[in-house]
This record gives C-alpha cells, structure tokens and sequence, in this order.
C-alpha cells in the first residue's frame, strides 16, 4: 500500500511571508523617519573649492593690476555657482550653515529649515522647527523672479491665508520693485546658479 508523502503545510510559508513583509515594512518606515529627521549639516568648503569660489567672486570685482601702462580688461558678465558652492558660501558668511540647506533644481531653489524655536514660545517653545520651501525664479519671459511656490511647517502645506498672501507672489518685486536691479538673467538649473548681469 502506497502512502502519498503530507502535503506542505501552506499555513507556516504563509506566516513567513507575513513576517518577512513586516519586517521590511518597518525598516522602510525607520529610513523614511531618519531621512525626514536628518540633521543639516554645514557645508565646508575645502580650500580648493575656496579658491573656486573666490576667483568666480574675484571675475565680478575684477580691480586693475598695477602696471606701468595698466591695460583695461573687460570684467566677466556671469558668475556660476555650484550647490555646493552657495551652500559652503552660506555656512562661511552667515551663522545660518547648520539651520538651512539649499537645493538646485531646474527653475527652482529648495530651501530646508531646521531649526530649534525659543523656548519661551507659548506651545512649540524648545521644539525643533522643520520646515521647507519652493521657490520659483524666472517666469515665462526668463526674467529673474522669486515667487514662493509652497511653504511646509512639518510636513504641513500652509494655507496661502496663513501666510499673508505671499504664495505666487514676486518677493524680489515686492522688496526691490521690480526684481534684481542690474541683472539682466538669473537661471537655475539642477545643481547650478547662473546669474547674468547687464551691460
């Protein structure tokens, strides 16, 4: 007589799959939450990337050599700045390098802020202020602009009321009257700041 050999007990794969599920289910969960509460950290520029940086500067503010004969030479119209570059110049002139990144992307600076609140606030006091932005910098015609898209306080969008009515408009226009005196293109592609003066 001819026993068939038992089944596989379908139950116990079943329960392997659940668990295994789970598991990654709340390691997906812990690097979201790590990603979300990373700390900012400053951007240090090395001392190559200084010189970089300072020569980009340097070709705006270009002085005259001494000469006997001093030659005129046309100063360079456009500077280029990496992300990098504007985040390390951030952290070196501003005390705001650890509480705010920028990031680059095509038509756009997205601005992350970190930041711990006074503790004598009523409600939020001692607690770490989170917050990023979108901004927007040229309209349809490439002119410079800086029009906040979006404004999110802990993972929250606020309401354009919230906020005084400053979503969709210009803030360049509205603090210098009609953008940036003297700069004929300011352009922002991912990673890169490019800005043009005018002649």
């Amino acid at each position: 007589m001819n026993e068939n050999p038992p089944a596989p007990r379908r139950g116990k794969s079943c329960l392997v799959l659940v668990l295994v599920a789970l598991l990654l289910a709340v390691i997906g969960i812990g690097v979201a939450w790590w990603w979300h509460n990373r700390p900012i950290e400053p951007v240090v520029l090395t001392p190559q990337e200084k010189q970089v940086v300072e020569r980009k500067v340097e070709a705006i503010q270009k002085s005259e050599p001494p000469a006997e004969d001093p030659v005129y030479e046309k100063g360079t119209r456009e500077i280029i700045l990496t992300e990098r570059e504007l985040n390390g110049l951030l952290n070196e002139n501003t005390t705001l390098g650890d509480s705010v990144r920028f990031q680059l992307a095509t038509g756009e600076v997205h601005a992350r802020i970190e930041t711990d609140l006074d503790p004598d606030l009523p409600v939020l006091g001692g607690k770490k202020l989170k917050a990023r932005a979108r901004f927007l910098v040229e309209d349809e015609t490439g002119n410079p602009t800086l029009v906040l898209d979006d404004l999110t306080v802990w993972g929250v969008s606020l309401p354009n009321d919230w906020l005084g009515g400053l979503k969709g408009q210009d803030l360049l226009g509205k603090t210098f009257g009609g953008g940036l005196a003297g700069v004929e293109e300011f352009k922002v592609e991912t990673g890169k700041l490019m800005i043009r003066l005018k002649e």
